[in-house]
């Protein structure tokens, strides 16, 4: 379509030039008609083969361009593709590694636990050991000092009772002071070691002792009644004293062998007990240290994985911006080829009917008028010059420009050639301004176009900026909250851990009063019991060996001594006390070991949660952290985004100041700057109009 335009305007310029050369031209040689004839024509050619060449030319730039372009769309589109395969292949490997680094942390939480739960209860049970074996070890000092005492107290009893022994005066020689300290001796050791000397003295050395006694004073009196004699008395209580010293010596030599047997065991315990926890603790120092590792491992790898993401995501946004423009510019070249070789066909087939034999012979009857006249005047020149000063005044009037008016003037005084010069070098410069202005407006429009893409570009990363700091900052606000919240929960459990502590202090107080008060009370109840057992059991006994002597029978004398009444209730009753002493000390270590295993198991779960809770804590600050760090970029790139859009605004602004005038009235300008050239052109021709032959070879 733009070829035909061409040759439109061409062949109307070519026919206004050759009937206004008609009309001006009055002095032509008739040598000179032939080659007259054919020159507009032949120019109409030359024309049509320089835009053959400049559409070739401009070809040829297109294809230099879309060259470059179609490389640079295979090398990016080929780059990127493969920085993505690159970058999903990285991303699947550390999803992998952080599952397996996950893993391994988790494992190794794990038997860091078991470990410290081993540790914790070889810890507890070499606790317990020590504390049975200090107790073992406190009574059997106390046992030990208390049966020392008992023999050192027998041995000087023997002693004393050794030195009057052995004649029918000896014992009622001794000392009375002496007989009370003996009895005195022997009662508190029958008292105090009762349940020792269960099985080891008969009933008649029970009952010689307790004759003794009571009367230790009268028991070796120096007259003697029938059923008394000294030397046999004497020797019942020596051997009561001797075989008491003899099973509180075994019982001594047993309990020592005992003790020596729980030392060397509590000693292989504890040996052992303590080289466990040390492994253990080994074991813990090496998992955590691995631990550590695994963990820094993988929030590295966390990094790496967000770093790889968000080039990933680059490399896409660029590879899907590379399609579109590449696919666009495609489209582009080939319309413009197509285009450009629909022109090229229509100059191709314009220049082969103009070039043809029929259309010479055409063209030459055409050009070959009869009515020119070969008369050249100075009157003549002076109506050429007059006539292109008024086509020139008449346009220059119209568009109001000074330089055609001041051309008009100059037409009308000077000679051809400078005229024509002076109209060449205006046509030249409308030419290169219609030329530089329509440059000026496809910069424009193309800059306009590349300003509003850029703008709404970065719109959409500021509004993408905005969202993300907003949910960034709700992330930080809701990871703070719920850190304090842990803080809380931490110390609050910490507060109830120390007040359970407290509670169990007190309650085990509680538990060693009531239990060291229920056994002291059986103590007692037992020590009573004891007395008033041994006094009926002997009574009894007395009572059953009672023989009547031989010989005239005695004096009536006291009536049968009976047991008191209420003897047999009371020591019931004791017995009674005593069972429920028992049963409540037994309720009370019962309620202890379950207070002691409530509060065990309360401190385990309360340390648990509050590990727990501190390493949501860590996790969280870390978390917390990263998004910190994240926002402030994120800021940064907001800031630096609303700065390129402030350049495009101002960008766009330079615009609108250089743009606007050229767009708003580009159709109006170059209509006028056409019609201005047209006229000049036409003034040239009429100048020309004196040398008719030079006007067709240079119009």
């Amino acid at each position: 379509m733009a070829a035909v335009l061409r040759l439109a305007k061409l062949a109307v310029f070519s026919t206004a030039c050759t009937h206004l050369g008609s009309a001006l031209s009055l002095d032509i040689q008739d040598s000179k008609d032939a080659d007259a004839k054919n020159r507009p024509v032949t120019k109409v050619i030359t024309l049509l083969k320089d835009m053959q060449k400049q559409l070739q030319k401009e070809a040829d730039e297109d294809e230099a361009i879309y060259d470059k372009m179609a490389c640079w769309c295979q090398t990016n589109d080929r780059e990127k593709t493969e920085a993505i395969k690159t970058a999903e292949v990285r991303i699947d490997g550390l999803t992998t590694k952080i599952e397996e680094l996950t893993a391994g942390s988790a494992r190794l939480n794990t038997e860091i636990k078991n470990l410290e739960k081993e540790i914790a209860e070889n810890q507890d049970s070499l606790d317990k050991a020590t504390a049975i074996r200090e107790k073992q070890l406190a009574e059997f000092n106390a046992e030990e000092k208390d049966l020392l005492q008992s023999i050192s107290a027998l041995k000087a009893a023997i002693t004393v009772l050794s030195k009057h022994h052995g004649g029918s005066t000896g014992f009622l020689q001794m000392p009375k002071t002496h007989m009370l300290g003996v009895a005195a001796m022997l009662q508190n050791e029958l008292s105090k070691h009762a349940s020792l000397l269960q099985g080891v003295l008969t009933p008649n050395e029970r009952r010689a002792a307790a004759a003794f006694l009571q009367a230790p004073g009268d028991y070796f009196d120096a007259a003697p009644t029938f059923k008394q004699s000294y030397a046999p008395q004497s020797g019942e209580i020596f051997g009561i004293l001797r075989q008491m010293l003899e099973t509180f010596e075994s019982n001594l030599s047993a309990s020592q062998k005992e003790e020596l047997a729980n030392q060397q065991a509590y000693g292989e315990l504890k040996a052992a007990k303590e080289d466990e926890i040390k492994a253990g603790q080994a074991q813990i120092d090496s998992k955590t240290g691995e631990l550590a590792d695994t963990d820094e491992k993988n929030a590295q790898a966390k990094v790496d994985v967000d770093d790889t993401k968000a080039s990933l995501s680059a490399d896409e946004q660029f590879l899907s911006m590379l399609k579109e423009k590449c696919s666009m510019a495609d489209k582009e070249w080939e319309e413009r080829q197509k285009t450009r070789q629909l022109e090229m066909e229509a100059v191709s087939q314009a220049l082969a009917v103009l070039s043809g034999d029929d259309a010479h012979d055409l063209f030459t009857r055409t050009f070959n008028p009869s009515f020119l006249q070969s008369s050249s005047s100075s009157d003549a020149s002076k109506d050429f010059r007059a006539s292109a000063s008024q086509v020139l005044a008449a346009v220059a009037a119209k568009y109001s420009n000074p330089k055609l008016g001041a051309l008009a003037y100059q037409v009308k005084l000077d000679a051809f050639t400078r005229v024509k010069k002076a109209i060449d070098d205006m046509v030249a410069q409308l030419l290169k301004e219609k030329d530089d202005e329509i440059k000026h407006k496809d910069f424009c429009t193309d800059e306009f176009h590349q300003n509003q893409l850029q703008t709404e570009k970065k719109d959409r990363e500021e509004q993408d900026l905005t969202a993300k700091i907003e949910d960034l900052t709700m992330a930080i606000e809701q990871l703070a909250h719920a850190i304090e919240a842990l803080k809380g929960e931490i110390a609050e459990m910490q507060v109830q851990l120390k007040r359970a502590g407290e509670d169990r202090e007190l309650q085990n107080k509680e538990f060693q009063t009531t239990v060291a008060d229920q056994r002291e009370t059986q103590k007692l109840l037992k020590a009573a019991l004891s007395f008033l057992k041994d006094f009926y059991a002997k009574k009894e006994a007395l009572l059953q060996q009672k023989q009547e002597p031989v010989g005239p029978p005695p004096p009536s004398g006291f009536e049968t001594y009976k047991n008191n009444a209420a003897s047999g209730g009371v020591m019931q009753l004791i017995e009674q006390i005593v069972a429920d002493a028992k049963s409540m000390e037994a309720e009370a270590i019962k309620a202890e070991e379950d207070s002691q295993k409530a509060y065990e198991d309360f401190v385990k779960d309360t340390n648990a949660s509050i590990e727990a809770k501190s390493k949501d804590i860590v996790e969280k600050s870390e978390v917390k952290a990263r998004a910190e760090g994240e926002l402030v970029e994120t800021k940064e790139a907001k800031e630096a985004v609303i700065l390129e859009l402030e350049q495009l605004s101002n960008y766009n602004a330079q615009l609108h100041q250089s743009c606007d005038f050229v767009l708003k009235n580009f159709d109006l300008r170059q209509t006028a700057r056409d019609e201005e050239i047209e006229a000049l052109r036409q003034a040239k021709a009429i100048l020309s109009g004196a040398k008719f032959d030079n006007f067709l070879q240079r119009s």
